[in-house]
């Protein structure tokens, strides 16, 4: 597996994410993260129990000297970036943010979510051009990811998706036009996850229970470990002709209607 970097992984998909990449034991990986250094260390400690090796580097994207400091960072420990995928995101959902209001959630996840992955993966695409272009490989260039969202091309109802549709599907379109700006320097995908059973979804029950289930085909949540897998496939070498892609995991959406 590769030399990777894992953005927002103390928690949820992205600690699943960074597991999943670190399963060589010959892999470094990076795992970011912004406030959570207990939880970045329980992922780094699974990786490292496996033999691989992980380096911990915290940034708050909201702040240009952070986002900057991770890129350089991210670099200087791993000499060589195969895999850097863009999971971090801010969690308005629960905690002390699910109390502010529709502005503010918004405006930070602008901050975070949009601009700040935005001005880390331009300052990361111009690293990895020039690594490529240095190796001189005619194959197995280095790979991106973003994590983005099944429902925002489509839209969903009520704050939530008023919040994260109009984000994510930015940050998706993003993502598609800067496959087309470092092809074939360097591979572009997006997951586009469904109803993932985080912190939020071990918590809810009733109503957005039985939602989560009924709209997946699979009639189950999707788990942090299926979107791993789709991040894996993308920066292999069995994807090395796969880019400016996105791949739904939501289990098949349910477009029935039951009688």
């Amino acid at each position: 597996m590769p030399n990777s970097v894992v953005t927002g992984a103390s928690s949820g998909i992205g600690r699943a994410i960074a597991i999943r990449l670190a399963r060589d034991p010959l892999s470094q990986t990076v795992v970011h993260y912004r406030g959570n250094l207990e939880g970045a260390r329980q992922t780094a400690a699974t990786i490292e129990a496996s033999g691989g090796m992980c380096h911990l580097i915290q940034a708050d994207l909201s702040q240009a000297d952070d986002i900057s400091r991770l890129a350089d960072q991210a670099f200087k420990q791993l000499g060589t970036i195969d895999a850097w995928v863009n999971n971090a995101g801010l969690d308005v959902l629960t905690g002390e943010a699910s109390g502010w209001t529709f502005d503010q959630k918004l405006r930070a996840l602008l901050d975070v979510d949009l601009c700040g992955t935005i001005s880390l993966s331009r300052i990361v695409g111009d690293r990895l051009i020039e690594q490529s272009q240095a190796s001189g490989a005619q194959t197995g260039a280095p790979s991106m990811v973003f994590i983005g969202w099944d429902q925002a091309p489509e839209g969903m109802e009520g704050d939530a998706g008023m919040m994260f549709g109009p984000v994510k599907a930015a940050v998706m379109a993003f993502a598609n036009s800067l496959a087309q700006t470092l092809a074939p320097h360097v591979r572009v995908n997006t997951v586009a996850p469904g109803w993932i059973q985080t912190a939020w979804g071990e918590t809810t029950q009733g109503y957005w229970d039985e939602r989560a289930r009924s709209q997946a085909l699979m009639h189950r949540w999707g788990r942090p470990e299926d979107i791993a897998e789709a991040v894996s496939y993308l920066t292999s070498e069995a994807a090395s002709f796969v880019t400016g892609q996105t791949i739904n995991i939501n289990g098949g959406f349910n477009r029935r209607f039951e009688l």
